[in-house]
């Protein structure tokens, strides 16, 4: 039986109970994270909670949530996954339990504050080599993608029109840009310079991806921020997706036609392997910053 952590509390999975009037489940009121943790030391943990306090600072969530970074470690021992090769935790904050109304409780509630850890299985080195596919669809998400917010819809949709269409993700595309996947960041190689879109509203700038960006200049890959028109992926030499459970992942196929020579590329092979011998490294050093 798995714990998870509720306002303050380590109780199993089961036990875990949110009132129905928490604004989370009423209005989507609310911001997530996920922070990844190799062998039991948690990466990037200070982009991850910058990025959570920038969201909290935009939907304006004031409120106590106790020592975070503490409590992360703990729910990954008391879940025995501190000596996994990889694990995920993910926390979620919302504005709390308050009668139904759609402004904010006139007088403070205490935030919700909900998390669980569980075991990334990253798929195997034969899976990878086949790479992965997609299909384009329209990005019906609303116009704050940067805020990572528990309101999900047009992301669920998208990943739903994936699995219907017997691809492993999609690249959701506004006014003829492909922006990025259904729960991950997009990069193109076009030319050999290494292209994703730029931070603004219109992506969630992920952690991953800005660290694959950091890499890409110590490799001495060119890259750049800059949209990417949807006919580009048609003539890229490379296409590949980055996240927190994602890592990197090969797309060799976008509505059903090869991308490059249809097989993992050199820039995401160079790229994941850096990648790896990284978390790997800091797995092993005891989550020294790198």
């Amino acid at each position: 039986m798995s714990t998870v952590y509720l306002n303050g509390a380590y109780v199993p999975a089961d036990e875990a109970v949110i009132p129905v009037l928490d604004r989370g489940f009423l209005f989507s009121d609310g911001i997530y994270e996920v922070t990844p943790a190799y062998r039991g030391h948690l990466f990037r943990f200070e982009a991850h909670r910058a990025r959570l306090l920038r969201g909290r600072c935009e939907l304006r969530l004031e409120g106590d949530t106790g020592d975070l970074e503490k409590m992360h470690v703990e729910l990954l021992r008391r879940n025995g996954l501190d000596q996994a090769p990889v694990a995920t935790v993910y926390l979620q904050i919302t504005r709390g339990v308050a009668p139904r109304t759609h402004a904010f409780p006139k007088e403070p509630v205490p935030l919700t504050v909900y998390a669980f850890a569980k075991e990334y299985l990253r798929p195997s080195r034969e899976r990878w080599e086949q790479g992965f596919t997609a299909l384009t669809v329209p990005d019906r998400r609303w116009a704050r993608v940067d805020i990572k917010t528990v309101s999900l819809l047009g992301n669920v949709l998208a990943a739903q029109a994936a699995v219907e269409g017997g691809a492993d993700d999609a690249i959701l595309v506004r006014d003829g840009v492909a922006l990025e996947g259904a729960h991950s960041n997009m990069f193109a190689v076009l030319n050999g310079t290494l292209v994703t879109h730029p931070a603004s509203n219109v992506i969630l700038p992920g952690i991953t991806r800005e660290f694959i960006l950091e890499l890409a200049e110590e490799l001495g890959i060119p890259s750049r921020e800059a949209p990417i028109q949807v006919e580009e992926l048609v003539t890229a030499d490379e296409v590949f997706f980055t996240g927190t459970t994602t890592e990197v992942k090969p797309c060799v196929r976008i509505n059903g036609e090869a991308v490059g020579s249809g097989v993992p590329g050199p820039v995401a092979r160079r790229l994941f392997a850096a990648f790896l011998d990284r978390v790997e490294a800091h797995g092993f050093a005891g989550g020294v910053p790198l």
